[in-house]
């Protein structure tokens, strides 16, 4: 998604004298949720004034542009940030050398329940939540009106694939291209955010859980295989030549498609292209998953380390950032109502999210109606982009069988795994 996707990557650097009293303490951020990009350069101007004596610097990586590479050139460098992401646990295996334990900290004491497995190692944890997101299927509301098709009440596989069915045959009524803009490029989408309605059942959508185990049975193939063929079928063609920002800004905030398979991230994306469509017209309802349903899939793939070889004032300005940001009076507002976060900690009781998507998932959290995310077990290994996603390429390319794909991603695993 990365996340990311449905993911954000946050670090600050260190660089400057810290050492003498009164001297600026200058923080670099790296991130790769480029979407709030503008917002985070605000907020940190607003930080700056309040604390004359820290230094913000906010630089985004996204559009194609993995993470960790920049990450690894930076430690390589001497360049190495003072906060930076873990995306999983494979990540606080990876740079174990730089994560500080965070266990006491406020923000690890404040994280809400199920937020901190996927970072904690023999019991000290690494990483503090970004936020808390959620994804299904984003809907346009005047399309579903006018088709006469209630959202809500697609709890199933069947009575999904019959309003599928029925927007298809209304194409033109509607004034849409097709019922969904499925983004063949974009194969994340399908191993992380599909994929784990199917692989994380047999975990409890436990990140933690699969990445320990030495086998995947992947049990759910074939309901993950329905839900994809469907998704495919009645998308804009030609699927594998769709792209994100094809499905985002072209085909859905211009009303061209019924639904895509997103998350309440691309909010301000839509925001920026149609305000009013944003605001009034966009509903979020789970993917109908046998055994699961009206459960949203909701969880974290992002958090927040500090690196331990930084100096003690860095690492120390790092952490009073973050704790202003997700704990105080000013900071939660800007991590509402700027950012557009569903918050992944204590003590937002009283905040009304500031759009429909973050809504949708604050509610199903409140309401326990949630599904886990298992896919952060794998996020961070080589098998996800390496293997599963390039196996699920050949699928929806229509170059390899369903099963041959299946087959070839478990020994994938396996192999991975072993190798350990």
């Amino acid at each position: 998604m990365l996340a990311l996707a449905a993911g954000l990557t946050f670090s600050l650097a260190a660089c400057g004298n810290n050492s003498s009293k009164g001297k600026t303490v200058k923080i670099s951020i790296l991130q790769g949720k480029v979407e709030v990009n503008k917002q985070l350069k605000q907020i940190a101007s607003i930080y700056e004034k309040k604390h004359p004596n820290v230094k913000i610097t906010v630089q985004s990586i996204g559009g194609g542009t993995q993470y960790d590479p920049v990450l690894k050139t930076r430690i390589a460098s001497d360049n190495a940030p003072a906060i930076f992401s873990l995306d999983g646990p494979a990540s606080v295996k990876k740079f174990s050398q730089y994560t500080a334990d965070l266990t006491n900290t406020k923000l690890a004491k404040n994280a809400v329940k199920g937020t901190l497995g996927a970072v904690t190692s023999n019991g000290k944890v690494y990483g503090i939540p970004f936020n808390v997101e959620g994804y299904g299927f984003v809907y346009n509301k005047s399309v579903f009106k006018k088709a006469g098709i209630d959202p809500n009440s697609l709890t199933t596989y069947s009575k999904l694939k019959a309003a599928v069915q029925e927007l298809d045959s209304q194409k033109d009524k509607l004034g849409i291209k097709a019922v969904f803009a499925t983004a063949g490029k974009e194969t994340w989408q399908f191993s992380d955010h599909l994929a784990n309605l199917y692989i994380g059942q047999q975990f409890d959508g436990n990140a933690s859980k699969l990445y320990k185990s030495k086998t995947m049975k992947f049990s759910k193939n074939q309901e993950m295989k329905q839900m994809l063929d469907l998704m495919m079928q009645y998308s804009v063609k030609p699927v594998m030549q769709v792209d994100y920002s094809a499905q985002v800004n072209k085909y859905f905030s211009e009303g061209k498609v019924a639904m895509i398979e997103a998350g309440d991230w691309i909010y301000p994306t839509v925001q920026s292209i149609n305000s009013k469509f944003a605001s009034n017209g966009i509903g979020m309802i789970p993917i109908p998953v046998k055994g699961y349903e009206g459960k949203l899939p909701v969880g974290t793939s992002i958090w927040w380390a500090v690196n331990k070889q930084a100096s003690s004032k860095v690492q120390k300005a790092s952490r009073d950032f973050l704790t202003w940001l997700y704990t105080s009076k000013q900071g939660k507002k800007y991590v509402v109502n700027k950012l557009q976060f569903v918050p992944a900690y204590k003590g937002y009781d009283s905040f009304k999210m500031s759009e429909p998507l973050t809504q949708t998932v604050f509610n199903a959290s409140k309401e326990g109606k949630i599904i886990g995310w298992a896919f952060p077990a794998y996020t961070g290994t080589s098998w996800d982009p390496d293997k599963f996603q390039v196996e699920l390429q050949k699928y929806m390319s229509g170059k390899q069988s369903w099963n041959k794909t299946v087959t070839n991603s478990i020994q994938g695993w396996k192999t991975q795994q072993e190798s350990e």
